[in-house]
């Protein structure tokens, strides 16, 4: 579903790309969705500003918000799964295979679990910094058996288009 126009059926948050700066959108504001994966939205609103509505704001756009089927047993591989479900709002590739996580580390104590993350960004300057972090922290939180999650922006190494999977590379048409 890209470029699909709509008109806001009330008002919303939606966070500027790649500014982070949140602005309140007016009911019957026209927006172009652009991108809708990992359950937030691209658009275009305005002059062309390209801005990120969240899944809970999904009514605003004439979407049911998504409900999946809730997982009943922690795993890596879930974990894993979970952040493939976690999207740049420029593109749409999802932060796995754009090669953002660094680092990944879970402890169980108990039966329950706590999840450190070290992310970077595609570039250091980007204003979407906390809402990647908020959908991470947000996405793992929800897991079964997990009582904290820890995300971490880094900046060292530096991110460059190597870290990519090829098939992303390929698919993008950087290689």
């Amino acid at each position: 579903m890209t470029h699909q126009i709509v008109s806001l059926a009330r008002d919303c948050s939606a966070t500027e790309i790649p500014s982070g700066y949140v602005h309140r959108l007016a009911v019957g504001t026209p927006i172009v969705i652009t991108q809708q994966l990992g359950g937030s939205y691209t658009v275009t609103a305005g002059y062309g500003q390209l801005m990120r509505i969240e899944a809970k704001d999904a009514d605003a756009l004439g979407f049911a918000a998504a409900s999946a089927e809730a997982p009943t047993e922690f795993s890596e591989q879930l974990v894993w799964d979970q952040l493939k479900t976690v999207y740049d709002p420029e593109i749409p590739v999802n932060i796995v295979d754009l090669g953002l996580i660094y680092s990944c580390e879970i402890t169980e104590n108990n039966g329950v679990h706590d999840i450190c993350i070290a992310m970077t960004l595609t570039a250091p300057g980007c204003g979407m910094s906390q809402a990647l972090k908020s959908d991470v922290e947000r996405k793992l939180c929800g897991l079964p058996a997990v009582r904290q999650v820890n995300v971490e922006i880094v900046f060292d190494p530096p991110w460059t288009m190597q870290r990519m999977s090829e098939a992303i590379r390929l698919q993008l048409g950087l290689d």
